[in-house]
């Protein structure tokens, strides 16, 4: 069965999807427009909108991603309706389907909004209640905190434990594709969460010991 990737559009996204394409797994993209670097790949494509109804794309999926948001340019609006209330209804989706297995891709910071910086505090909220709206749910979860995303290449090598010097708290968009299509593969990050750097460690031995 398929993977959905909501947010496939996106650059983390994207690669969360060809990481699945070359290990041979089906993805379902769920993307507002056609998107020929997805479909070149070989991943099935769903065109869709966060802010409506979009259960059908769960269909025949036995597991999802959600890696959508609202973006940076867009208003306190946008957040709430696409990175918390489209993640909910996600979550909701997918319980209703019986999904084996929901990756959140959320953000530092979504533990305790009160810590973070006043400016985005607002996106902090929508990430934390939507954190909890899956730990509440019956679908078996993973939900990666990242740091600062930064377009390097990939390393490899993580830390799960979040340095307290903000300057450090950075992590490659390939390190969290690379996380995210690691966690799918391996039963053992079910219901665990994981604040996500980069740092010396490998996958498996940050995720899995």
């Amino acid at each position: 069965m398929s993977t959905l990737i909501i947010g496939a559009g996106g650059q983390i996204g994207q690669m969360i999807a060809a990481n699945l394409r070359q290990a041979g797994e089906p993805v379902r993209a769920m993307v507002r427009s056609h998107n020929q670097n997805l479909a070149a790949m070989g991943a099935e494509l769903f065109i869709g909108d966060l802010e409506q109804d979009f259960r059908t794309a769960i269909d025949g999926c036995a597991k999802v991603v959600f890696t959508a948001g609202s973006g940076a340019k867009t208003g306190a609006d946008k957040t709430i309706l696409v990175d918390l209330w489209g993640a909910m209804k996600a979550i909701d989706y997918a319980a209703d389907a019986g999904v084996e297995h929901f990756v959140m891709v959320s953000s530092r910071g979504a533990d305790n909004p009160d810590l973070g910086p006043v400016a985005i505090k607002h996106y902090s909220v929508c990430k934390k209640l939507a954190d909890d709206h899956l730990m509440r749910s019956t679908v078996p979860y993973t939900i990666l905190r990242p740091g600062r995303l930064v377009d390097s290449p990939e390393t490899g090598r993580i830390s799960t434990t979040m340095p307290n010097a903000p300057e450090q708290q950075v992590i490659t968009r390939a390190d969290v594709a690379a996380t995210t299509a690691f966690c799918l593969q391996n039963t053992q990050a079910a219901n665990r969460i994981y604040p996500l750097v980069n740092g010396e460690n490998t996958l498996s031995d940050a995720l899995l010991t």
